[in-house]
């Protein structure tokens, strides 16, 4: 089994146990591929959701950039449903799931066809 297959599988498990989420595992997988080399580093793996300045890392480089949505302030207040979603108590907020509840919350999954 390949790392990346291990990863997706861990992020798959956090969905449906921390997040209550069923994947499609195909989008899953996909959203993973397009974190690039990220995911295979324990810092940048996760995401700071109590550091402001990742969070609006995460709205440009993400949203805006890669999913192509306006800049508006409901872009924050999807981040923080995903956030809560997750659970803010959550110590390790892996960026693959993050990204992976944006795209569906947005409808945006055409941008991984």
């Amino acid at each position: 089994m390949s790392k990346r297959t291990e990863l997706v599988a861990k992020y798959a498990e956090d969905l449906k146990t921390k997040c209550k989420i069923n994947p499609d595992l195909a989008l899953l997988e996909k959203v993973t591929i397009g974190c690039g080399p990220a995911i295979y580093s324990a810092d940048s793996e996760t995401v700071a959701a109590s550091d402001p300045s990742e969070l609006e890392t995460l709205k440009k480089n993400f949203l805006i950039k890669k999913l192509g949505l306006p800049d508006s302030p409901k872009l924050a207040e999807a981040i923080a449903a995903v956030i809560d979603t997750y659970g803010k108590s959550e110590r390790n907020k892996y960026r693959a799931v993050i990204y992976y509840m944006l795209v569906k919350h947005f409808g945006k999954e055409a941008v991984y066809a």
